[in-house]
């Protein structure tokens, strides 16, 4: 194992008796089938929040649990760092419907590797489709996932979990509890979840001239010579230099008090968290590029314009979800034509109004209170429309239609008491319904069923089929009709036939 994916690693700890009655189980192996990777069949939860989905991501990524060679001959071979990396991109989405371009981009990785390692997610139970991506003109384009903690993590670490809601689904458990044996791990993995994995730099060549040596010695990278020697600009005394280059010790006027014997290089203030601190420019552009990823109206624009758009509010401190409630403090427009003048129109003197966090936070909050009331608006007009297409059957308005449907009907309650006149009586029976028919209400009738036959409905002439039958309903509405409507009620039981506006 290298030393980035040891960073990565988390042992599963052995079991061992707890206060509170409960154990840590050591699992055997972790793999879900491509059957199972749905929410509605998950066997997992899904996470409450991004930071305690990488919690789960860590142990599987330390637990060596899952192994993608075992269910597949091509591909990754482990579960290890450019994974985490994955996750961690999608952590921060919300919703999370990540596209592969922007996969790409964030991670420097190709699109099959991008495709691998969502496929070796959803294989270790952490993702589950909501709705599956696909190119067909009129599907959806982007996948759209469920960050899914699996059932061995619970059990792995004694934690309890509870469904709060007798109705609600098995995957909206929430956690009641943690065995003793599991806590020491959970703030494990607590700490590798607030850091990030990063992209492993490259190793310097051999062949590097002696300058870039020395300019890394300076910045203090450690280049290992054997398992033993290691040369570090700090050390004093002789040792077996690198071939790659000399390093230089530095002068005893740079020393802080006398001659350190640490081999650990001082980190350099320059920098925060081992990477450069963005100036005023870099937040502009940092700013710019999470505003074209999350407002679907400034797709394809220039990042450099965008970011001088945005120098205001950036310089100001604002980050893109300030940036997103102010926008719905101020409006949008419905349909836009230029983004990039839009959104200069929309943040003029933003900065004067919400001059303080206090605003800005306000702002923020109701703009996810709006967001929020528009999903429960969505769901009850869901709920409202699945009521009424689903809800107890309403007698059609037309005369016509009604006396036939009446006629049905009296055909269906006499054949359940004996059928009297069911099988004397039916030729009679349709006689004295086209003779109770006229002509111009039949003419009528005919216009109606072909208009529904027309768009597509054909529920006027099969109930008239299914019951008079086949020889009657021709009597009234006329063979071709009968025989169209036949057709089209047969086609759209089929997988094959599609019915629908262009």
């Amino acid at each position: 194992m290298s030393s980035t994916a040891a960073a990565v690693a988390v042992l599963i700890p052995a079991p061992r008796p707890s206060a509170d009655g409960d154990a840590v189980s050591v699992l055997p192996s972790l793999y879900v089938p491509e059957a199972s990777q749905w929410l509605s069949t998950s066997s997992g939860r899904i996470a409450s929040d991004g930071y305690s989905w990488m919690q789960a991501v860590h142990w599987v990524a330390g637990s060596g649990l899952y192994k993608p060679r075992r269910h597949r001959s091509h591909g990754p071979r482990s579960f290890g760092p450019t994974t985490v990396r994955v996750a961690q991109e999608l952590a921060q989405l919300f919703p999370c419907r990540p596209g592969i371009e922007y996969l790409v981009r964030r991670t420097g990785l190709s699109e099959r590797s991008v495709e691998y390692h969502l496929g070796m997610l959803r294989e270790a139970g952490l993702l589950a489709w909501i709705v599956k991506g696909s190119r067909v003109s009129g599907g959806p384009l982007a996948s759209e996932f469920a960050r899914m903690i699996p059932v061995e993590f619970d059990a792995a670490l004694g934690i309890r979990t509870v469904q709060r809601d007798e109705g609600a689904p098995a995957y909206t458990r929430a956690v009641s509890g943690i065995a003793e044996a599991g806590r020491e791990l959970m703030a494990q993995l607590a700490k590798k979840a607030s850091r990030k994995v990063r992209k492993p730099r490259s190793k310097p060549s051999a062949k590097a001239p002696a300058r870039d040596a020395r300019k890394g010695a300076e910045q203090g990278v450690v280049t290992a010579v054997s398992d033993e020697v290691r040369c570090t600009p700090m050390q004093v005394g002789t040792s077996t230099l690198s071939t790659a280059g000399t390093t230089s010790l530095p002068p005893e006027s740079k020393l802080a008090s006398g001659l350190s014997d640490s081999p650990t290089p001082k980190k350099s203030k320059a920098k925060a968290g081992g990477r450069r601190k963005l100036n005023v420019v870099g937040r502009r552009f940092q700013l710019a590029r999470e505003l074209i990823q999350e407002l679907d109206w400034l797709r394809g624009c220039s990042v450099p314009r965008i970011a001088w758009v945005a120098r205001n509010v950036a310089d100001a401190g604002w980050t893109v979800t300030d940036v997103r409630g102010w926008l719905h403090f101020r409006g949008e427009a419905a349909k836009v034509r230029r983004g990039s003048g839009l959104l200069a129109v929309l943040l003029a003197g933003a900065e004067t109004v919400l001059d303080t966090p206090e605003k800005r936070a306000d702002a923020v909050e109701q703009w996810r209170g709006a967001q929020e009331a528009a999903r429960r608006h969505r769901i009850q007009q869901v709920r409202a429309r699945t009521e009424r297409y689903d809800g107890d059957w309403h007698a059609p308005t037309s005369r016509a239609v009604r006396s036939e449907v009446e006629a049905a009907f009296a055909q269906v309650r006499e054949a359940a008491n004996g059928g009297r006149h069911q099988d004397q009586d039916d030729v009679a029976d349709d006689q004295a319904l086209e003779a109770e028919l006229s002509q111009q209400e039949l003419a009528q009738l005919r216009a109606d069923a072909w208009g529904q036959l027309m768009a597509g409905e054909t529920d006027l002439v099969m109930t008239a089929v299914n019951a008079m039958g086949r020889p009657a309903a021709e009597r009234i509405y006329g063979a071709e009709l009968v025989q169209r409507a036949h057709q089209i009620a047969s086609g759209s039981r089929s997988s094959l036939m599609t019915y629908g506006r262009r």
